[in-house]
C-alpha cells in the first residue's frame, strides 16, 4: 500500500483541494446567478436564445438533437467515459486514466447536484421544450458540466498518450466540437437556459484546469524526489534506481537488483 499511496499523494491532495474549490465556485456561482437574475443581467440572453432555437426546430433536427444529447446524460456519458478510459488504460498500462477521469467526474457530478439544489432554477416551460421532458432544477446544466469535464480530461490524456501532432489536433478539435454541441443541444431542445449552459462550460473548464495542474505537480514532485516512474501493471512496486559504487571487478549494481556473482 505504501508503494501505491505515496506516488499519488500529491495528485490526490491537489485534486481534493481543487475539487473543494470548484464546488465552492458552484455555490458562489449560484449566489452570483441569483443577483444576475434579479437585475436581469446575463439572463436577458436566455429568452432570445430559446426563441431562436424554437425557430430552427423540425421533426428531423429534434430527433437528432435528442439522440445526441442522450450521449451526455446519466447513462450515455458513463458508458462513453468507461469505454474511452478503458482504452487509454490499456494503451498506457497505468492507472492514470482511471484515477484522473474517475476523480474528475466525481467532483463534477457533486458540483452539479449541489448547484441545482441550492439554486432551484425552473427549466423552460414544457410547452417550449422537446419531449422527453426533464424535471430536475435547471442551473447549472449537468450535461454540459459533466461532458466538459470528462471529455476535457480524456483529451488531456490522449495528448499525453499520442505524440503525433495530427492525432492531437484531431482529438482536440473533435472534443471541442462535442463539448460545444452538447451545451447548445440543451438550449435547442428547451431543456436548459443559455446561462445554465454557460455556467456548465465555465465550471467544467475550471475543474479540468485543476485536474491537469494536479497531474503536472504529481510528475514534478516525483522528478524532484527522484522516485522514478509511477507504478504500472507490470511493475507495481517501484524502486529507486541508484548506482552503487563500482565493484572491484568494475561492474555496477542497482538497489533492488541481485548483485552479479
Amino acid at each position: 500500500m505504501d508503494k501505491w499511496i505515496k506516488p499519488y499523494a500529491a495528485l490526490w491532495l491537489t485534486m481534493i483541494v481543487g475539487g473543494a474549490l470548484v464546488i465552492g465556485m458552484a455555490l458562489l456561482g449560484a449566489e452570483v446567478y441569483s443577483d444576475v437574475v434579479d437585475e436581469e443581467g446575463l439572463a436577458r440572453l436566455d429568452i432570445p436564445a430559446l426563441e431562436y432555437s424554437q425557430s430552427l426546430r423540425n421533426p428531423e433536427t429534434d430527433a437528432f438533437a435528442t439522440g445526441f444529447t442522450n450521449v451526455g446524460g446519466g447513462i450515455g456519458m458513463p458508458i462513453l467515459a468507461s469505454i474511452l478510459t478503458a482504452w487509454l488504460t490499456f494503451l498506457s498500462r497505468t492507472w492514470r486514466p482511471i484515477v484522473l477521469v474517475g476523480g474528475a467526474a466525481l467532483v463534477s457530478t457533486t458540483a452539479t447536484t449541489m448547484g441545482k439544489r441550492l439554486v432551484g432554477r425552473t427549466r423552460p416551460d414544457h410547452s417550449e421544450a422537446v419531449p422527453p421532458f426533464e424535471h430536475t432544477p435547471s442551473f447549472p446544466s449537468g450535461h454540459t458540466l459533466n461532458t466538459t469535464v470528462v471529455i476535457g480530461v480524456l483529451l488531456y490524456l490522449m495528448c499525453l498518450q499520442f505524440q503525433a501532432l495530427w492525432a492531437r489536433i484531431t482529438a482536440i478539435t473533435a472534443g471541442i466540437i462535442f463539448i460545444i454541441a452538447m451545451g447548445l443541444s440543451r438550449v435547442f431542445l428547451g431543456h436548459h437556459w443559455l446561462t445554465d449552459v454557460m455556467a456548465g462550460w465555465f465550471l467544467g473548464l475550471a475543474w479540468v484546469g485543476i485536474v491537469i495542474l494536479a497531474h503536472r505537480l504529481f510528475h514534478l514532485m516525483r522528478r524532484r524526489e527522484q522516485a522514478g516512474p509511477a507504478p504500472t501493471f507490470e511493475h507495481p512496486l517501484v524502486r529507486d534506481v541508484v548506482a552503487d559504487p563500482v565493484h572491484h571487478d568494475g561492474r555496477h549494481t542497482a538497489h533492488g537488483e541481485d548483485k552479479p556473482g
